[in-house]
């Protein structure tokens, strides 16, 4: 799979959120960034690491004018329980059908313990209050992602 192309408009699309609630992406455009995070299950270790992180930083983000949209494959049902049982103060999006994430590379071939699936390749798409996209994060730690957004955002010196 392939990116989308960095200083183009980012794919647009529209999910339902954690509470059932349409959002799209263009409803941020002229006001914020827009932080999108692909991550595989909700509730796993890992996505539950990189979410909290996420949502620990909810301060350093609103001071970049940024906002978070979580997307997986899970039911809305299940984001639901993932932001009551975590606190989490983003958007968390259901593309249960991968559709959006096959738009923006990120549902591709894994490979864990020696078996080869399709699934949430993780990855971060960072876009612009112009609705552009300005930066995709690949390759990181689940641990260590905020720090790096952070990091990546301060490096653009986004608005």
């Amino acid at each position: 799979m392939t990116h989308p192309t960095i200083g183009n408009l980012a794919p647009t699309f529209s999910l339902l959120d954690q509470t059932g609630s349409p959002q799209s992406l263009k409803a941020f455009r002229g006001k914020r960034n827009v932080v999108v995070y692909f991550y595989p299950k909700a509730m796993t270790p890992g996505c539950t690491v990189q979410a909290c992180a996420l949502r620990d930083q909810a301060k350093a983000l609103a001071a970049r004018h940024t906002v978070v949209l979580g997307i997986s494959p899970d039911s809305v049902q299940r984001l639901a329980k993932f932001t009551e049982r975590d606190g989490l103060n983003f958007i968390l999006l259901s593309d249960e059908d991968h559709a959006i994430a096959d738009k923006y590379g990120a549902w591709g071939s894994k490979k864990f313990m020696g078996k080869v699936y399709d699934g949430i390749l993780r990855t971060t798409y960072i876009v612009n209050k112009e609705g552009r996209l300005v930066a995709v994060m690949d390759s990181f730690k689940t641990k260590t992602h905020h720090e790096d957004l952070l990091t990546t955002l301060d490096e653009l010196g986004l608005e």
